[in-house]
């Protein structure tokens, strides 16, 4: 351990520092976003916040999209740039872009026409079925203005700038806070929309941010170009070639929330209410992980795209020992303040109760469940897709197994612990695989749209 973390003081924890400090930015703007949500919401009742968390599976569904999306873009755009091929970048950007809207838009109308039977299947009752129709009517419709700002500042990420995008989220989350409040309970002749007003104030926000984000990549970062059809099946394959086993990858983390809801919805409400929220404090807790590999997975990407293979896995190493020790400490923290954070978001005891045994158990593994996920996303920088996906399926077979042998035994806070005890036991195990054979792993042959293109 003590090679890597030293190798980390010099020039590469240099450059991940200056990726990773305004991808944390980013990530705190994002958590303000949905922690604002879940504390307005809180204020309407359990009942709303109960439907606001059946409503985690399918969101998390269609970010995860434009993520597996985003994800096949960084990657391959950072191989170009790596290679100085700039001018096929942008066209590869452009390209992509336009996947992204049209995948992401038919995810929307797929989702407003199969409603009834999903959150039926998630365990929504008769009461809280209405409730969370009001919110995903409103949010599948604005869906299509998430597309820009996630996988366009992904492309800007590739370029090695993470200020933009961090600046364009920050602008998400400031007007989402100044909009909550006003739609959700009313001001002045701005009637109350109750918990449909969170889901307006989030696709306004979106559509600013939109904006925004189109101006940043076409003015500042000359990444969007007039699109050339003779190249749009090639790039799409190259983007695809990752970006569906990527996708999912990540669509199997709202897989396990669904499932997770559906088994505790036969608990009880409170118990639904509470891992809402606690998911959402889950993303505060990891915000260290996110930021870093935001900027891990473009560095990565940039280095074995310029030969520099040895630097690429150092850095991955050296991440993951200091992450683990920073997972501990927040852990520390957050047992020291339990029953004032559940407080925060908690109206009844019960929920107050379950958001408590969520923060106790749960985050004891996220240093582990870090691991996997930064080997998931070298995997990915490595063009090594398919095992990425097969190693994120594999949390999944152990993960529902164990949290329904802890429900079954011990309730909701038995599937708390069997949740923490899965995401050790992989954590153990990828840790070895990144310390022992990701060295001996040389990166995938590249795909024609890389090969073909002449030497700058």
């Amino acid at each position: 351990m003590g090679k890597e973390l030293d190798l980390l003081t010099g020039s590469i924890a240099r450059t991940l520092t200056r990726l990773t400090l305004p991808n944390l930015l980013a990530v705190l703007s994002l958590l303000a976003y949905q922690l604002t949500d879940a504390y307005f919401i809180s204020r309407l009742g359990t009942e709303p916040l109960a439907a606001f968390g059946l409503t985690l599976a399918p969101t998390l569904m269609a970010i995860s999209i434009a993520l597996g999306l985003g994800t096949g873009m960084s990657v391959q755009l950072g191989r170009l740039l790596g290679q100085g091929h700039r001018a096929e970048g942008a066209q590869f950007v452009t390209h992509g872009l336009l996947l992204a809207v049209l995948v992401v838009t038919t995810v929307g109308l797929g989702g407003l026409a199969t409603m009834d039977p999903l959150f039926r299947l998630l365990g929504a009752s008769d009461t809280l079925l209405p409730l969370t129709k009001e919110y995903m009517v409103v949010w599948y419709w604005g869906v299509g203005f998430l597309v820009l700002p996630i996988v366009g500042n992904q492309a800007i990420r590739a370029t090695g700038n993470t200020f933009t995008p961090a600046l364009v989220t920050g602008l998400v989350a400031v007007l989402n806070a100044i909009l909550d409040p006003l739609l959700i309970f009313g001001f002045g002749p701005i009637p109350a929309f109750g918990l449909q007003g969170a889901a307006i104030a989030t696709v306004i926000a979106w559509m600013v941010s939109f904006v925004v984000a189109a101006y940043m990549l076409l003015v500042q970062h000359r990444l969007l170009v007039s699109p050339c059809w003779a190249r749009l099946r090639q790039h799409w394959q190259a983007q695809l070639h990752i970006a569906r086993p990527a996708t999912l990858s990540n669509l199997l983390n709202p897989i396990a929330s669904a499932a997770l809801i559906a088994m505790l919805a036969r608990i009880d409400i409170h118990a639904v209410a509470a891992f809402g929220v606690a998911n959402r404090i889950q993303s505060l807790l990891m915000i260290v992980v996110t930021a870093l590999c935001g900027a891990l997975a473009p560095f990565m990407a940039q280095n074995l795209g310029a030969g520099q293979y040895q630097r690429a896995v150092r850095a991955l190493l050296g991440s993951i020992h200091i992450i683990i020790l920073i997972q501990l400490a927040i852990y520390a923290l957050l047992w020291l303040n339990l029953d004032s954070i559940a407080g925060i978001f908690a109206t009844e005891p019960l929920t107050h109760h379950y958001i408590s045994q969520y923060l106790l158990w749960v985050p004891l593994g996220y240093g582990a469940l870090a691991v996997v996920i930064m080997l998931a996303v070298s995997l990915n920088s490595y063009r090594r897709p398919i095992p990425a996906l097969l190693l994120n399926l594999s949390r999944l077979a152990l993960l529902l197994p164990a949290a329904w042998v802890g429900r079954a035994l011990g309730g909701a806070e038995g599937l708390f612990i069997g949740i923490a005890l899965a995401n050790g036991l992989l954590g153990l195990l990828c840790y070895l695989i990144a310390r022992r054979r990701l060295k001996q792993i040389p990166p995938q042959t590249d795909p024609p749209l890389m090969a073909d293109l002449p030497n700058p």
